[in-house]
């Protein structure tokens, strides 16, 4: 563990000592409410322990704090010259190990960062890539570093809403979490908490992972989720014949097979709903009844 860091000082200040300036390409908001950071700290929960992974610290606003509480600090930046300000910035502190790269890319276990069972992700995600990474991280599976045991992140307010909605306001991302883990929003962080300000307020989200998995298998899983949001609007009869490619008869009987109205919406489904209605259209198609 390390002693206090000094606090830095205004994104402005340091970007403009070092001729930077934010990147709209990267999404670059920097956090200047560090009560922020203090939060989705003790929002995880740390103990001397954890080994946590950071993704797109900026200039470390969020790191210097994961630094005083947790045993390792793995922070991934894309931007080349915010690595080498961070590198400078944290230079004293051998908790924290800066990466440069994008996290898009960057494989969990050993052939890239090389993360443990149980490591806990904590970040301020780029607005643009907050969807596809945290499905990165939900479908993780060992030897490949495997799911964080928990994820505490800075996303968007609505993403964030959308994450934790429920029937009758499901939606294909909330889905898409919710199938391996449970999320609860935290609060709402104003947009003047950043530099530059976004258009929009953010908010803090937890994500917690099952420990079991499953039975069903995603793929599976998902083919008939996306049949079911294929036209949002439309009843589950229409989608899932056409998303199925099944007959009106072998949707109908599907769908009563699994206790769902025919002229439900895809919104208002439960995780068991869609568990159910994935795992009849498994069993029908194998026993030959369908033809998908």
């Amino acid at each position: 563990m390390v002693s206090q860091p000094p606090r830095q000082g205004s994104p402005r200040k340091i970007l403009h000592s070092q001729g930077l300036a934010p990147k709209k390409r990267f999404g670059q908001n920097f956090l200047i409410n560090m009560g922020v950071a203090s939060k989705m700290t003790a929002a995880a929960g740390l103990s001397r322990a954890d080994t946590v992974l950071e993704v797109g610290p900026g200039l470390g606003a969020i790191t210097r704090e994961l630094s005083l509480a947790a045993n390792q600090v793995v922070a991934v930046e894309k931007d080349r010259n915010l690595v080498e300000a961070l590198r400078k910035e944290f230079s004293g502190y051998p908790n924290i190990k800066i990466v440069q790269g994008d996290m898009l890319i960057i494989p969990l276990g050993k052939s890239g960062l090389n993360l443990q069972k149980g490591y806990k992700v904590v970040a301020n995600l780029p607005f643009a890539i907050a969807s596809p990474l945290i499905r990165k991280f939900l479908e993780a599976t060992p030897p490949a570093g495997g799911p964080p045991s928990l994820l505490v992140l800075l996303v968007q307010k609505e993403v964030a809403q959308r994450i934790c909605a429920q029937p009758p306001r499901m939606n294909l991302l909330a889905v898409s979490v919710q199938f391996y883990a449970q999320p609860k929003f935290v609060g709402t962080i104003k947009k003047g908490s950043f530099w530059p300000p976004p258009k929009v307020d953010a908010g803090i989200i937890k994500i917690v992972p099952f420990e079991k998995k499953s039975g069903i298998d995603p793929a599976s899983f998902f083919r008939v989720v996306k049949a079911g949001f294929l036209h949002p609007r439309k009843q589950l009869l229409n989608n899932v014949k056409e998303g199925l490619r099944l007959s009106k008869e072998q949707a109908t009987h599907l769908l009563a097979r699994s206790s769902i109205s025919p002229t439900q919406r895809a919104e208002t489904l439960s995780i068991p709903d869609w568990t159910r209605l994935a795992s009849n259209f498994l069993s029908l198609a194998k026993d030959r009844v369908m033809y998908p």
